[in-house]
């Protein structure tokens, strides 16, 4: 428990970044985007798979610049296009390629890469960018909420085959966890939209959960404990960020849905 609270007191200079938004939470979400997809193929590759992390790079880099251009939903499409194309060109060293190399590597860029992405776009969603500190709070609420929960009253398995230690009432104690956060975010902040922090607690605190146990799913399918040992006590920078994957998109996508944000 001591390496765990110690390594989140070295995290927290990432909420500088969060602060200060704009073009330093634009490059760090490229650059946590190429580390995290460097780390998710390096597991693959102890299954002697072989995805290609120059293809993820250019396409990840491809990504933001259109942002940066301010492309329109065609653009996008394009790059979705650009992405699976250039992928299964992969293949083409037929010789030396398997199948499993060109699907990693499609699912490398749209798992870790795009995912992650969302973050910048809640940053750049008008009057809703304070909205981006609820990804953070849903994703390291839930997961700090559900580790001191279940450890102080965890009695029965959540998913024992696939991550042993977390329980049912840890997982309980997350979404009650990130509910409170949010809701606290939303009463101080934004008040305007309190029920709708609310129920993005309730969400992410579910969401949140999902991307750990998909992050869990792929290390045990990869035979790996850790995707890597950047971070003392958390493993790389994948291990750290998996919930963020997954309540990102949920967040920016609450917003354009539900509130009805209408992005330029």
């Amino acid at each position: 428990m001591k390496t765990r609270v110690l390594s989140g007191l070295i995290m927290l200079p990432l909420l500088l970044i969060l602060y200060f938004g704009g073009y330093v939470l634009f490059a760090a979400c490229l650059l946590i985007g190429i580390m995290g997809v460097r780390e998710f193929y390096n597991g693959f590759r102890q299954m002697d798979v072989k995805p290609s992390f120059g293809i993820a790079v250019v396409m990840a880099v491809a990504l933001y610049v259109l942002n940066f251009i301010g492309v329109r939903y065609e653009g996008y499409m394009l790059w979705f296009f650009v992405t699976v194309l250039v992928s299964l060109l992969y293949l083409f060293n037929i010789e030396n390629r398997k199948l499993e190399d060109a699907m990693s590597t499609i699912t490398g860029i749209f798992y870790v890469v795009f995912f992650s992405f969302h973050v910048t776009l809640v940053d750049q969603a008008g009057p809703y960018s304070n909205m981006i500190w609820l990804i953070v709070l849903t994703a390291f609420g839930t997961d700090v909420m559900a580790y001191f929960t279940g450890f102080l009253l965890g009695r029965h398995k959540l998913c024992p085959k696939i991550s042993p230690k977390k329980t049912i009432e840890g997982s309980v104690g997350g979404i009650i966890g990130s509910i409170i956060l949010s809701g606290l975010f939303g009463y101080f902040f934004m008040p305007e939209i309190l029920v709708h922090c609310l129920v993005i607690g309730l969400l992410g605190g579910i969401v949140s959960q999902f991307g750990d146990l998909t992050a869990s799913i792929f290390k045990r399918k990869m035979g790996i404990k850790d995707y890597g040992n950047l971070i003392p006590g958390h493993g790389g920078i994948l291990d750290r960020f998996d919930s963020v994957l997954f309540t990102g998109p949920m967040v920016y996508y609450y917003i354009v849905l539900v509130i009805g944000y209408m992005p330029n």
